[in-house]
């Protein structure tokens, strides 16, 4: 329940201190109207939360986010909520922007309170840029500027159909001349060039990378293409069983069944090429943030909408509950944020919108299903959810633990439990083996529970299951959308095969 409600006095105290920051404190030698803290949220589209150096992949470069992470608290085991929608980005990005959950919103957010909206309305001034998959009206009531917004899922990075707001009117779309990434990181830099000292601001800057077309600049692929990625640890040819989300589906389509394994590490080179674009644009921000006279009382936090992948388990997409694609990274570093330290407490991505309410001295709507990180950082160990639930369209469950993870797949009444402390690929299935049937159980029974928690109402079980066999090796017929660049359509669909 909001604190508002339940410690009227606490919210007052909130306000006052607020007001407080509206006197005048010196800084840099001028006179700030408001120190409140201000908020860079930089947040990137299908980046796999292994996907970092700093983390562990030795075959990625990311020295930007690296000194980031370095300097900032980062969040080891967080998620994006499941999907009621195969376009994962849609209703992660609206649990973001509402701190609620996918089965307690709408993917155009209408009439419900938005992170901006808020902080607007608390006198932050709120700016964005980049991928806005949620409709013009919601991006109107969130945001009192925006440049170079992208309306839509997905866009060749070389041509992407970008508008301007202000004043509450769109302006005409045109088409960016720069990369996706240079656009909007450019974009960004000069709205830190133009924002006053008088005012605390929200600047969102949303990239359209690594989300394909994966078509990076030839500078930041060619040394993976001359040193390909491996293939991930838990690659297949093609997913064992079908999932309901592998006929027909847009990411799916971008290799053939089997899956070729040079044809995936081509496609990882290009993927690893965008992220380290996008990490040196990242840089670029974060330098002109350092040299803003708000710079050192300025939350950055770098999340991304979901993971992807990118071949583990047979698949290319997010379209499943495995931890590569559900798993997605997230860093906060500012003041008080201590350094070089990390938790792996279960969190969401609908945890930011709570925690910079919190930071920014703003009182949150009710109800919220998101909650305040910050005791993660600022005290001894605080106690957490001690399971992350994933729900999945009305094809699939998952619950985990510390230890183990249970996926349920309501259509064909097939199970998946995965010890993740000895296979964190999630590579053997124990769900047969009587000698964990109470672990099953278990898991189920605290699935069934935090369906309840969530208000979440789908069956766990079917009497007339769906055929579980699936072979999309022969007799299917692939076909490019229209976002995939010549040269993609020709490498990856006709030289490629079916």
């Amino acid at each position: 329940m909001n604190s508002a409600v339940q410690f009227p006095l606490l919210s007052w105290l909130r306000r006052f201190i607020a007001a407080l920051g509206v006197l005048a404190s010196v800084s840099a030698g001028r006179v700030v109207a408001d120190s409140r803290p201000s908020f860079l949220i930089l947040f990137a589209d299908d980046q796999r939360a292994d996907t970092l150096h700093a983390w562990g992949n030795q075959n990625i470069r990311t020295p930007n986010l690296d000194r980031l992470i370095h300097r900032g608290f980062g969040f080891r085991a967080n998620y994006c909520f499941g999907s009621n929608s195969g376009a994962v980005c849609i209703p992660s990005r609206a649990m973001l922007m509402s701190g609620r959950t996918w089965l307690d919103s709408r993917h155009d957010l209408a009439g419900i309170p938005l992170m901006p909206e808020r902080l607007g309305a608390a006198g932050y001034r709120t700016f964005a840029t980049g991928k806005w998959h949620n409709g013009r009206e919601s991006f109107k009531r969130a945001f009192q500027e925006g440049r170079s917004v992208f309306f839509g899922g997905m866009a060749d990075h070389t041509k992407v159909p970008v508008v301007d707001y202000a004043g509450g009117t769109f302006g005409t779309e045109r088409t960016a001349t720069r990369f996706s990434s240079e656009e909007f990181a450019s974009t960004a830099i000069q709205f830190l060039a133009q924002a006053t000292n008088d005012a605390p601001f929200l600047c969102y800057v949303a990239f359209t990378a690594p989300h394909d077309p994966r078509n990076p600049l030839t500078h930041s692929v060619m040394p993976y293409y001359r040193n390909r990625p491996p293939l991930p640890a838990n690659f297949l040819p093609q997913h064992p069983f079908d999932n309901g989300w592998m006929r027909g589906l847009r990411d799916e389509n971008l290799a053939p069944y089997p899956r070729p394994p040079e044809m995936i590490r081509d496609q990882l080179a290009e993927y690893y090429g965008l992220i380290t674009h996008l990490d040196g644009e990242i840089g670029r921000i974060l330098e002109a943030l350092k040299n803003h006279p708000r710079g050192r009382n300025t939350y950055v936090i770098y999340a991304a909408d979901h993971g992807l992948a990118m071949g583990s388990h047979g698949l290319l997409g997010k379209q499943s509950l495995y931890e590569h694609s559900m798993k997605c990274p997230l860093v906060i570093a500012g003041p008080g944020i201590p350094a070089g330290r990390e938790t792996r407490q279960f969190t969401y991505l609908f945890d930011i919108f709570p925690t910079v309410a919190r930071l920014a001295g703003v009182d949150l709507p009710d109800p919220m299903g998101g909650r305040d990180l910050s005791p993660l950082w600022t005290g001894p160990k605080t106690p957490w959810r001690d399971t992350v639930f994933l729900p999945f369209t009305d094809t699939m469950r998952s619950i985990r633990d510390e230890r183990w993870k249970l996926i349920v797949y309501p259509r064909t009444n097939h199970r998946q439990l995965f010890d993740l402390r000895r296979d964190p690929d999630e590579r053997h299935n124990l769900a047969a083996d009587p000698r964990h049937a109470a672990t099953v159980a278990r898991l189920e029974k605290r699935m069934i529970e935090s369906q309840k928690q969530f208000g979440d109402r789908q069956p766990l079980s079917t009497q007339t299951p769906a055929p579980l066999a699936i072979d999309l090796s022969k007799d299917y017929v692939r076909k490019p959308d229209e976002s995939q660049p010549a040269w993609v359509v020709e490498k990856y669909f006709r030289q490629g095969g079916r």
